[in-house]
């Protein structure tokens, strides 16, 4: 039997018996322990693909799977903390696994007196007639199972200039206007430009226009009201930081 030195400390259970000593063991370092530091005064615990990804959802209208794939997969992994993160500020975070899409929402609750840090800002008019027609192009394209819809510059300015006044004398300001609302759209990405005039309509039009959001200006069109002035405003919203 070896001898035990003081360099060799044991314990010895009721029988004699040598157990290991809690000495011997090297403790384990709770998460939130680990440096994960990436700049000076950091205080952050998050590691750095879940900060990341978090900053873009706060940045982004949307994060898609097909954009970002690694900061999709990152989102999915930490999606519980970072929608804790968001709920600290009142935010919540919506993850729409079906079109592989994620996006904020201001958390509005009866009784609950808050700071509203995602205000409702409409479309205008011209760009909800043309969210409409590449809505209706997407739905049309998904229902007859192919896989991306496409539209082209000239039949969504056809589309928006069919609502303008009989009268309208102006047609250059009109052209810039829509020229204006596809650029947005392609800002917001609804529409993605794949070849000059061509644009490939992105998923998050179905977010930006659900079904009972397309019901509601759908029966606007029909009551007259899209046929006024285009710069006026629609009662489409949406929520920008």
């Amino acid at each position: 039997m070896t001898d035990v030195t003081e360099a060799d400390p044991v314990t010895r259970d009721d029988d004699g018996d040598q157990v290991p000593s809690s000495d011997t063991f090297v403790e384990s370092v709770p998460l939130e322990d680990e440096d994960t530091a990436l700049f000076t005064g950091d205080t952050g615990v998050l590691p750095v693909e879940a900060r990341r990804v978090l900053a873009l959802v706060l940045q982004r209208r949307y994060v898609s799977a097909a954009e970002h794939p690694a900061d999709w997969t990152a989102l999915l992994t930490h999606q519980q903390v970072l929608s804790s993160r968001l709920h600290d500020i009142f935010v919540e975070l919506v993850v729409d696994r079906d079109h592989e899409i994620a996006y904020k929402r201001q958390v509005r609750s009866d009784g609950l007196t808050i700071p509203v840090l995602l205000r409702d800002e409409p479309f205008k008019r011209v760009e909800t007639l043309l969210m409409l027609y590449v809505r209706n192009r997407y739905h049309q394209e998904q229902g007859a199972g192919h896989p991306a819809a496409y539209v082209d510059a000239e039949e969504m300015t056809a589309y928006a200039l069919g609502f303008l006044s009989h009268d309208e004398t102006n047609l250059a300001a009109r052209h810039r206007e829509i020229d204006n609302a596809v650029a947005a759209l392609v800002r917001e990405r609804v529409l993605d430009e794949v070849a000059a005039g061509r644009y490939r309509v992105g998923p998050v039009v179905e977010i930006l226009l659900p079904v009972d959001r397309l019901r509601e200006l759908t029966a606007w069109l029909q009551d007259g009201e899209g046929s006024a002035d285009l710069a006026d405003r629609t009662p489409q919203t949406e929520e920008t930081p």
